[in-house]
């Protein structure tokens, strides 16, 4: 009997044997189908990680490399916690044997196997992946130094485009391997440039201007291997002439000098946005972290006023975060958790867009709770030793934001979503510009910001004092000249704002929107012919600036002109469709105008309703020009119903709104004098 156990035993364990040898994990049948599938978006010819992974040989010389960096979380590059927030798009997430796989390849020597078990490797598109772009821009080129720290360059990109353009997609190749990740917005001033302009060479360091925002609240950027879809019908945001694009890019010296030019691809549809979400962001621009602090807490939170669709999430810090999370607090007093990253890196940032979106009810508080390590011990921390850190835009200072872009159910909620939500951000960006400012004072970019956001947050003086400051320290640049006459304009000292028009205008004669606002100061002060000389020049220098076509407008209707006047508010509304003004004044003239050639009813109460929805029936101006254009067209029952609804907003003038709608129950149309 002892004998036959005997047996058992040796045969049991040759059968053991054998099946360890079968389960050997091997390049051909194990490793390959992962990194296929999860590694080689990046790690392959031409990509943006500085090594392929697509054959054996290559995969074998980092195969330690592998388990280790797969082990430690640190690939895939992926920062959110998988358990906290739901399912991401594009989660490049390792499962637990996928991570055991990589580990036994490692410890087993990292056989190749049969060959024969290989799968096809992947294929990526070359060029641009969706599709041939209708607008392809590039910066110009820059050379990355061979060795040293990251570097962060900004560039300005003036967009050609002669009108309005609704952009579906947008799609960024690096151009490089050295480029680690790109963060984009648009800028509908000046001030990026300034910035670009000031520097020699291409682009700038340092400072994103305030200006500088995503468009309609949509999220722009590239990181490795992330090409966003085309959005779908409806949901395209608005790109207008007179934009740039600003472009940050963060580099990583390679070794040898690098030529840095990357190309950015517009897709444009014909679909205007149907449905446009809020960008909502939280965070803290108080940030003062002492060294040694490895603790350092910044929270903030924002009750929303209507119900949100949470549609993604950015976290956004500099290097010594090390804990981020963001959560909702429902009224019914369950969590909704967003957002955790247990082990920030600043290197690999990432807009986490969510599989499912989800509502959140009005009343929701939505929070972000975010620590960090300023102390020896945090190996990401720049400055060793540890120094006093403050909020700032410049990698080595510190800053706190969580983005939340969401969806409301219609155009009114985002209005007051937007209304109540703007006010408390740009506080926060004044006290952190202003603390900034302190170690600054001689910084005219900064003064800009400053006053931008003064201005942003009607208070006109305050943006007065910093755009004088920045006239003062840069005197023979016409920027600061006509920065400081538009806040002037708007704190109602227009004899002060005209000699700073004039300042600007005698250094750049060609500063085509300072003719445009000295020529509406004049128009508005009833200097109708110095006016028209101003505007008209704004007119031939940016023949795409809506609101000089306004201005033109306005200006030669005044001198009787109505066929002048027709054709530069349509070019008006053509370059800047959601003006009510220019809607509204346009819509007066093809309701009234006395001439018949003039007169088109039907365009007329389509643009009118378009200024009544943009104005959410609040404005009677829009009103009354809707009322106008009904009863042209000989719909007087409802020109007398708009006219009512009119005059229940108590318009400026009662008394002629009054008598237009008495003419319309009598079935009579309103004509303008000749």
């Amino acid at each position: 009997m002892s004998r036959c156990l005997s047996l058992l035993t040796l045969v049991g364990a040759l059968l053991s044997a054998g099946q360890a040898s079968a389960q050997t994990v091997t390049f051909a049948k194990d490793v390959a189908p992962i990194v296929y599938a999860k590694c080689g978006v990046c790690h392959r010819q031409g990509g943006s990680a500085p090594f392929s992974l697509l054959t054996y040989s290559t995969a074998r010389a980092h195969a330690t490399q592998i388990a280790a960096a797969t082990k430690s979380g640190i690939m895939p590059p992926w920062q959110a916690d998988g358990d906290y927030g739901g399912d991401f798009v594009g989660q490049p997430r390792l499962t637990a044997a996928e991570l055991d796989v990589f580990q036994r390849w490692a410890a087993e020597g990292a056989p190749e196997g049969n060959t024969s078990e290989t799968p096809p490797a992947p294929h990526w598109t070359e060029g641009w992946q969706l599709g041939t772009p209708d607008l392809i821009v590039s910066p110009p080129s820059y050379t990355l130094q061979a060795d040293g720290t990251d570097v962060f360059r900004i560039f300005v990109i003036k967009l050609p485009v002669d009108g309005v353009k609704f952009v579906r997609g947008m799609e960024f190749r690096p151009g490089s391997r050295v480029v680690h990740h790109a963060n984009i917005r648009i800028d509908r001033t000046d001030a990026s440039r300034k910035f670009d302009d000031a520097e020699p060479g291409p682009g700038y360091s340092g400072l994103i201007a305030n200006s500088a925002v995503y468009p309609d609240g949509h999220f722009l950027g590239w990181t490795p291997g992330q090409v966003p879809p085309l959005l779908p019908k409806g949901m395209a945001w608005r790109l207008q002439p007179n934009t740039d694009l600003v472009v940050e890019l963060h580099m990583q010296p390679s070794g040898k000098e690098e030529t840095v030019q990357p190309t950015i691809g517009f897709y444009f549809g014909n679909d205007p946005p149907e449905r446009t979400p809020a960008m909502l962001r939280l965070g803290r621009q108080n940030i003062d972290i002492a060294p040694g602090d490895k603790e350092y807490v910044i929270t903030d939170s924002f009750i929303t006023p209507v119900d949100v669709e949470v549609q993604a999430v950015q976290p956004h810090a500099h290097y010594r975060a090390k804990d981020m999370v963001g959560f909702a607090n429902l009224p019914d007093g369950s969590v909704r958790p967003l957002i955790h990253i247990r082990n920030w890196d600043f290197r690999w940032q990432h807009v986490y867009r969510y599989v499912k979106p989800f509502w959140l009810p009005k009343g929701t508080r939505l929070q972000m709770r975010y620590t960090y390590d300023n102390s020896a011990d945090n190996p990401r921390n720049p400055n060793q030793p540890p120094s006093r850190v403050y909020w700032g835009q410049r990698s080595a200072d510190e800053m706190g934001d969580l983005w939340i872009q969401v969806l409301t159910h219609d155009d009114k909620d985002l209005q007051l979503l937007n209304a109540q939500f703007g006010p408390k951000a740009m506080t926060e960006d004044t006290i952190g510009y202003e603390r900034w400012l302190e170690s600054e004072p001689d910084s005219a970019p900064l003064h800009d910001t400053i006053a931008s956001l003064y201005l942003a947050l009607n208070r006109p003086q305050d943006a007065v004092r910093h755009f004088r400051a920045a006239a003062h320290i840069d005197p023979d640049s016409a920027a600061p000249h006509f920065n400081l006459g538009t806040a002037l304009t708007v704190a109602g000292d227009y004899e002060s704002a005209v000699l700073e028009y004039q300042r600007a205008l005698a250094i750049r004669k060609d500063y085509a929107q300072a003719h445009n606002n000295l020529g509406s100061i004049l128009l508005q002060t009833g200097n109708l012919q110095d006016a028209l000389g101003h505007i008209n020049e704004a007119v031939r220098l940016d023949p795409n600036n809506a609101q000089a076509h306004y201005n033109a407008g306005i200006a030669t209707l005044r001198q009787g002109k109505q066929a002048d006047a027709v054709a530069h508010l349509k070019r008006a509304v053509q370059l800047a469709p959601d003006s009510p003004a220019a809607l509204v004044d346009l819509a007066w003239l093809l309701a009234a105008a006395p001439q018949d050639s003039l007169r088109d009813p039907g365009l007329a109460i389509r643009l009118a309703e378009r200024a009544v929805s943009l104005t959410n029936r609040m404005d009677a101006g829009a009103l009354d020009a809707l009322a106008a254009a009904q009863a042209s067209n000989e719909e007087f029952d409802r020109a007398v119903d708009t006219a009512d609804a009119a005059l229940a907003l108590k318009p400026a003038s009662p008394d002629a709104l009054t008598k237009r709608r008495d003419g319309y129950r009598q079935r009579q149309a309103f004509r303008l004098p000749r």
